[in-house]
């Protein structure tokens, strides 16, 4: 008998431009843009485990009044790591973060995913 954890992706769609879809197998649906993505890299330089500073969001800064231009990000790349993760090159010159079914769960950014951590972390 085989457990199906939430974390077992069903279907994915990805657009190199815009982001990736997943249908997960409990019927979840998770929606990531390509700076979200990007933001929520999992990797030691991003997240500021080597002791650095860790990378700041792009997604939560406040908007600039005078925005300079900056080329779109997109990815390159996704190449599957086993079954458990995917690898994303990404146009900023980043490659190092795998991105494992389970991390793409826990920061799903759908409103009933947020309300669930607001929740459990209010505890």
């Amino acid at each position: 008998m085989t457990i199906m954890l939430q974390t077992d992706p069903d279907h994915i769609a990805i657009s190199k431009s815009k982001g990736i879809e997943i249908d997960w197998k409990d019927g979840h649906h998770s929606s990531y843009g390509t700076e979200y993505l990007r933001d929520w890299c999992p990797c030691a330089s991003c997240t500021g485990s080597h002791g650095t500073e860790p990378r700041k969001k792009t997604t939560e800064a406040p908007a600039s009044p005078f925005p300079m231009f900056t080329p779109k990000l997109k990815m390159l790349s996704i190449e599957p790591v086993g079954t458990y993760a995917m690898k994303i090159s990404w146009s900023d010159g980043h490659n190092t973060g795998l991105y494992s079914w389970e991390h793409l769960r826990e920061i799903c950014p759908c409103e009933t995913c947020k309300a669930a951590k607001q929740a459990s972390q209010s505890r």
